[in-house]
């Protein structure tokens, strides 16, 4: 038997992993600002994503389309933002505990973290898949017509099936969030420890490691994201399948990797305002 002396109390336990999902959780309410400034960059981001439009045009129709409407879906993101990292950050540790515990002697430490956000990554894909789709109905503007209120987007989609309703595209987004989460846990510590040798100070060199790893994620698994948006941003129609639906978007880009990235360069920018804030705040709290 332990002595009682070894054992971490279960009240302490439970509080330090109450105060990760808080702190998750502030860190990316703190970013929402971000988000709102950014979502036009985003919404950009997604009229060249479905329409294979250059920057120029898809600007042009969301100016035309008025300020009312450049906001049009918005409200999932600020939702999603605080909610993921409260989920990301706090069950990300949740599971780096547990896996410590059982399999510290059969996995290297340095990977532990990654297969933690691997874990994480999934549980955000099956929590965060609805409030995509709904995201994406909203910005397509070839739904304002047939659905222009939130109410109808929900109505519509809960007279679907799960697979063809909230959940579409469910597997690559979880393959697109399992292996982003898995890619920022193991990759963030490592490059602020880099950034850090080069003389930054200590919230400097979080914030340049969330930049740099996001943005080297976002272009990696950025035809996921557009493979994404093109399946989720329509309502009805015939069901296809994912490969059907990469077929025909290959064939949309021409089978060109250039027009499959386009979009891709801002991104960069996305990711260098929020996830350089969110963990840049992340780690000053944790640190405290």
């Amino acid at each position: 038997m332990e002595k009682s002396s070894d054992v971490k109390p279960g009240g302490e336990d439970s509080k330090a992993r109450f105060q990760t999902y808080l702190i998750g959780g502030t860190s990316s309410l703190l970013s929402t600002l971000p988000t709102i400034v950014v979502f036009p960059i985003y919404k950009t981001i997604f009229r060249q994503q479905i329409h294979n439009s250059l920057v120029q045009e898809a600007v042009g129709q969301l100016r035309k389309e008025g300020l009312v409407k450049l906001y049009r879906g918005v409200a999932p993101p600020l939702v999603m933002r605080t909610l993921n990292g409260t989920l990301l950050f706090g069950f990300q540790d949740t599971l780096l505990c547990q896996l410590s515990l059982r399999f510290q002697d059969v996995i290297p430490a340095a990977a532990l973290p990654a297969l933690a956000g691997f874990g994480a990554g999934m549980v955000e894909a099956v929590v965060f898949t609805p409030f995509e789709r709904v995201q994406n109905i909203l910005q397509n503007s070839l739904n304002d017509r047939q659905l222009p209120t939130l109410s109808s987007v929900l109505s519509q989609l809960r007279a679907q099936r799960p697979a063809l309703g909230y959940y579409r595209a469910f597997l690559p987004i979880t393959a697109r969030n399992a292996l982003g989460s898995s890619l920022y846990f193991g990759l963030k510590g490592p490059t602020r420890a880099f950034v850090a040798e080069q003389g930054l100070p200590p919230l400097a060199s979080s914030f340049v490691s969330g930049t740099l790893t996001s943005m080297a994620i976002s272009l990696a698994l950025y035809p996921l994201s557009v493979l994404v948006a093109n399946m989720q941003a329509q309502v009805g129609g015939e069901p296809k399948g994912v490969a059907a639906c990469w077929r025909a978007l290959w064939r949309a880009r021409q089978q060109n990797v250039a027009l499959l990235y386009r979009g891709g360069s801002l991104v960069i920018l996305r990711s260098c305002i929020t996830w350089g804030i969110t963990t840049a705040v992340y780690d000053l709290q944790v640190k405290k």
